[in-house]
């Protein structure tokens, strides 16, 4: 009884926030605190076992330190640049973004790289006078088809590899090829879906190449004070297994030693951060932890295992259904309530290291991929609707989904064959 009232909460709450009849960050928590006052989660275990404070505390720190960063016209800067690089054509500067996006998103992590991305781009589209939309889109889907590629590129990937004793090398020698392969591929279609709308206005290079990218920068101190806090933070990113510290950890530490070294007013700062995005994040992972407490998702994660016949046809169902899944109640739940189902099919079928790292690869491409088929799908697109919103530019739920559907087929078409012909044929 508990799993159908958990099952159809959740249902209900994600089709208030499809089709916006209410707030996705009042949907979100509405939804967790009646999961909690009905007792199918109890409050103590909600906090501490299905909320993934690590997610929230990195997004957390970042966004505080994007704040104080932006102070600096830096992003202006940058966003000049771009748009100069670029000759300010859209088309080739929609391409330029996300290739550098989703380069940013294997080495950061695609939530602090959108974080650093999206103003910059609402700068670029105002000096081309177009929407900002095929920018957005475009980028956050790169940056989860980038963060892929390496282990700390997108958070399924740090709990796959933890489980699975992966390495860095491990993911990059596995994981790059097909991420070169699909990101391509991925950027041609945002090209022909939107070259009708990527047509800048008349002047706006001339006007482009007019500015002075240099003359951006309002404060140098605060910048080179910033740009050594985030040069530290992202090294302590690279670093975080040695250090045994969490990335949270190092974001808030950032933070923190940021606006104590800029002497900034911290009132001012904490106003810019993303709180609905944050609380939404925390309203999502009690109301996944309702279906996880009543086995509703190991019920799932079983069922693709289970309908599986030989190796090559399970590693295609685990990608596949993690995909589809992933998109449904986020990636890293379900990548979390999927390691164990993997670990206890390798031990029920006695698979070898070398027989299971397959089935590893296939959860990693399908959560990563899979976080672009809805909006809810991956962290970074709760993260970019959020600053969208904020700027006066919603992206609805059905709207992402329209592009995150097309986006996240293509790609699983273009890892089929390379899992396929790499670990089984």
């Amino acid at each position: 009884m508990e799993e159908i009232f958990a099952v159809a909460l959740f249902v209900v709450v994600l089709v208030g926030i499809a089709t916006e009849l209410i707030n996705r960050t009042v949907a979100a928590l509405l939804g967790a605190a009646v999961v909690v006052a009905f007792g199918v989660v109890e409050q103590t275990e909600a906090a501490s076992e299905f909320v993934d404070w690590n997610t929230i505390g990195l997004l957390a720190g970042m966004m505080v330190i994007v704040a104080i960063l932006n102070k600096t016209g830096l992003f202006e800067y940058l966003a000049i640049r771009s748009a100069q690089l670029g000759k300010a054509r859209p088309g080739r500067i929609l391409i330029l973004l996300s290739l550098v996006t989703a380069f940013l998103s294997a080495f950061l992590d695609n939530v602090t790289t959108v974080i650093l991305m999206v103003p910059v781009t609402f700068l670029i589209a105002d000096a081309l006078d177009v929407s900002p939309m095929p920018f957005l889109l475009a980028q956050v889907m790169a940056s989860n088809i980038g963060g892929a590629a390496t282990l700390i590129g997108d958070p399924p990937n740090i709990l796959i590899g933890s489980a699975a004793d992966l390495s860095f090398a491990d993911f990059v020698l596995n994981l790059a090829p097909v991420v070169l392969l699909a990101l391509p591929v991925v950027l041609g279609f945002f090209y022909l879906v939107f070259r009708r709308e990527l047509r800048a206005s008349e002047g706006a290079e001339g006007t482009i190449g007019k500015l002075d990218a240099r003359g951006a920068i309002r404060d140098w101190v605060l910048l080179r004070k910033s740009l050594i806090v985030l040069g530290v933070v992202i090294l302590g990113f690279f670093l975080h297994g040695a250090l045994h510290l969490e990335a949270a950890t190092i974001a808030l530490f950032g933070a923190a030693v940021l606006m104590l070294y800029a002497k900034s007013d911290v009132e001012e700062v904490l106003r810019e951060v993303e709180w609905p995005t944050l609380l939404f994040f925390v309203g999502l992972f009690v109301l996944v932890g309702g279906l996880e407490v009543t086995g509703f998702i190991d019920r799932i994660a079983e069922l693709l295992i289970g309908i599986g016949g030989s190796p090559a046809l399970t590693a295609m169902l685990v990608m596949w259904g993690s995909a589809i899944a992933s998109g449904i109640v986020d990636n890293i739940p379900f990548t979390a309530t999927m390691i164990p189902v993997i670990q206890g099919l390798a031990q029920a079928e006695g698979l070898s290291e070398a027989e299971v790292r397959p089935l590893w690869w296939a959860l990693a491409i399908g959560a990563d991929f899979g976080g672009n088929f809805t909006l809810i799908g991956a962290s970074a697109n709760v993260v970019v609707a959020g600053m969208s919103e904020r700027a006066g530019k919603k992206i609805s739920f059905l709207r992402f989904m329209i592009y995150g559907i097309p986006v996240t087929l293509i790609s699983l078409v273009v890892a089929t064959p390379y899992v396929l012909l790499r670990y089984y044929l």
